[in-house]
């Protein structure tokens, strides 16, 4: 849960295909010129980084990086802030900020039980922004507001003053208004629960649409395994997200949540561990959209408005948080969001420590507001911290319209980042998180030939007051070394005559899902300029495979896994076989057949955060009786278990589960004849999404 965002010290404001076409991997290869797949290490090399420039993870847009401003920050608005933003090619400022948000009336620049600081006013923010080149993400009051207010803060901006403010969320975390017993968040409505904000989304979106049908509207989610996501309120049918989502879909176009990695260790070391629980989190949030909002799923984009390593402890400014911030921030970027805002600019000193030899002011602010701890204070204002510097980094990985794709590490302390440039370029950034080793890294490429010519390297590492660039030569394409505690971004020029950038084929559009079976799904696409053929391609991690070709703009898969997950991109071949760049991802998944000759039915009873009871029914459709029965499904994240269970025995190994019929048990009768239920206390660190299939005796069975 998290804490309120007021000052003055921190303020914390989210299986593949069966079979392959016989033209597989050596068609690939002939259209590209390029093998595939050649992972071989280079000599010295501790860590290998494989590249797939044919694996498209998604497009940057100019919304892909942000910070959060506060109205009670009198630094907020300072001739600097505009230049560092620019400068880090910041795209989106965030503003009132945070929980003042549900306290902030636009029109009298005032924030009842809060402080604002002089010179903060919208105004004079929006003058901030277009100084930066940026753009604002706005959050309308929900706690003391209404819609007819923020349908005037849209037609001020918009119409009056021709700001162009294009996303609007509405309220903040509102689920922290104390409906599950932890309260936060400003909310004055009488009936504080999940109906009723979604009920008030649809009043607060009709009455701003009204004044410009242009903007864009953000219903408030919670993060799939962060509290209270899994609890159900007194009298509600269901938790947040199931039950705002279904009722918002046809009104919003993207959905706002936050992340913090929290734990009891406070350090950027265990938060940049932690990290890896985000792309779960974000792909159940996608999931989420995908199974409520029918046809207006594709158009819902999700935005990661608060980020940081936690909600006020201790270090927080010092270099392992630049760290945090670079992986934080791609990976976010990667996982299917398209804005990532971090908290905060500026904050406010908190607990003064020492890490990596250098003070840490215990600030989450991007930049210092030269507050003190005791009589320890920060540098001037607006000195950046260790984090400004990660997110700087990221534009040296890549600028709005340039295609993240997939890159791969085999270590845990090594994380990498890859971008295939607009211009044909590939960046690749490593992250290098041990404190006492620099590590060698092997770079293997598919789908991109790298030129002879030297690469361009940006650093972040000891002893840089800045992002420096390095000219000593001792990087190449196949290998670079990291410093510890550092990072690095290797830009590399296509050999002549190769990549993207020589084909006459344009960038397909992103498929979409037509029709998806038990076993099949038919996918179109836009078509690309200059295109003879396309292949679809299937991603598993950075590797991939051809799963399809076309002459036409759609394809149909066919012998897929029921209850499986699949993510595929479309490529476009020109005339003469060269292949363009890569369509952003399109991941989907196949159900469980209708005619199946048994059926599961699998209820979440209760959930609190982090544990679940589920009760499990199986019936037996099928014309002879079964004697002696296992049920199998598979956790669709690495966190989820059955912790204990009755009615059965239980034996998970990994993340597939086995249950098996208690000792004694009568025959399951046919034809729907008897059912057999059993239950069992889960546990899950994450997300906790229904498992896709389930199998009886080893037959898929229809439900779930």
């Amino acid at each position: 849960m998290a804490p309120s965002h007021r000052p003055p010290r921190n303020l914390r404001p989210l299986a593949r295909a069966a079979a392959v076409l016989t033209a597989s991997l050596a068609l690939l290869a002939s259209l590209t010129g390029v093998a595939p797949a050649a992972t071989t290490a280079t000599d010295g090399a501790d860590v290998d980084v494989r590249v797939n420039a044919q694996a498209a993870l998604g497009t940057l847009t100019g919304a892909a990086r942000g910070v959060n401003t506060a109205i009670w920050d009198s630094h907020m608005n300072d001739p600097e802030v505009a230049d560092l933003m620019k400068a880090a090619d910041v795209g989106v400022m965030r503003y009132p900020g945070g929980s003042y948000a549900d306290i902030y009336h636009w029109e009298t620049h005032t924030a009842p039980g809060g402080y604002v600081a002089p010179g903060t006013g919208f105004d004079a923010f929006m003058g901030t922004v277009r100084a930066a080149g940026a753009q604002p993400i706005l959050i309308a009051n929900y706690g003391s507001g209404t819609p007819q207010e923020a349908a005037g803060w849209v037609r001020y901006a918009n119409v009056t003053k021709d700001y162009g403010a294009k996303y609007w969320e509405i309220g903040n975390e509102i689920y922290g208004n104390g409906h599950y017993g932890s309260g936060w968040e400003n909310d004055e409505h009488e009936d504080k629960s999940p109906q009723e904000y979604a009920r008030e989304v649809r009043a607060y979106a009709a009455a701003m649409k009204a004044v410009d049908p242009t903007v864009r509207i953000g219903a408030v989610l919670t993060s799939p395994g962060e509290w209270p996501d899994g609890v159900v309120g007194t009298g509600d049918s269901g938790d947040w997200n199931h039950t705002v989502l279904p009722a918002v879909a046809d009104v919003i176009d993207f959905v706002s949540v936050h992340w913090y990695a929290g734990g009891s260790d406070t350090t950027a070391d265990a938060a940049l561990t932690r990290l890896a629980k985000l792309p779960g989190e974000l792909r159940e949030v996608r999931n989420q959209i995908d199974r409520v909002a029918g046809a207006h799923a594709p158009d819902i984009e999700i935005a990661l408005t608060e980020i940081n390593t936690n909600t006020g402890g201790a270090r927080l400014t010092a270099r392992p948080n630049g760290l945090f911030a670079a992986d934080a921030f791609m990976t976010a970027l990667e996982n299917g969001v398209f804005n990532v805002d971090w908290w905060n600019t500026h904050n406010g000193a908190g607990e003064i420590t020492t890490v990596d030899g250098e003070t840490d002011y215990g600030d989450m602010g991007m930049l210092s507001s030269g507050a003190c701890t005791g009589d320890v204070c920060e540098p001037a204002p607006n000195t950046p911290f260790a984090p400004y510097y990660g997110m700087k980094m990221t534009g040296r990985l890549g600028a709005a319209g340039d295609t993240m794709v997939a890159a791969e590490s085999s270590a845990q302390d090594v994380s990498a980042h890859a971008v295939l440039r607009d211009d044909g370029r590939l960046s690749v950034m490593l992250v290098n998180k041990d404190p006492d080793n620099a590590r060698t890294v092997a770079l293997d490429y598919a789908g991109f030939t790298p030129s002879a010519t030297a690469p361009q390297v940006s650093r972040y590492a000891r002893g840089d007051n800045d992002i420096t660039e390095v000219t000593d030569g001792r990087a190449t394409a196949s290998q670079v070394t990291v410093p510890p505690y550092a990072l690095l971004t290797v830009t590399l020029e296509p050999k002549a005559g190769t990549g993207p950038a020589a084909s006459a084929a344009g960038t397909p559009g992103t498929p979409r899902p037509e029709a998806v079976t038990d076993t099949t799904a038919r996918l179109s696409w836009k078509a690309a300029a200059g295109a003879t053929r396309y292949l679809v391609q299937e991603r598993d991690g950075a590797h991939t495979r051809l799963v399809g070709e076309a002459t036409g703009t759609s394809v149909t898969l066919r012998n897929l896994p029921p209850g499986s997950t699949h993510t595929v991109n479309v490529l476009a071949a020109d005339s003469s076989g060269r292949i363009s760049a890569p369509s952003s991802p399109l991941t989907f998944s196949t159900g469980t057949p209708a005619d199946a000759s048994c059926a599961v039915t699998y209820h979440r009873d209760t959930s609190w955060g982090n544990g679940f009871v589920t009760t499990v029914t199986v019936t037996n459709l099928a014309d002879t009786p079964i004697t002696g029965w296992t049920v199998d499904w598979d956790w669709p994240t690495p966190g989820q278990s059955v912790d204990s269970g009755w009615n059965a025995s239980f034996d998970q190994t990994g993340t597939h589960v086995r249950v098996t019929a208690p000792e004694g048990a009568g025959p399951l009768a046919p034809g729907g004849g008897s059912t057999a239920s059993f239950g069992f206390v889960g546990a899950n660190d994450g997300p906790n999404p229904d498992p896709a299939a389930f199998r009886l005796n080893g037959t898929v069975c229809s439900g779930g």
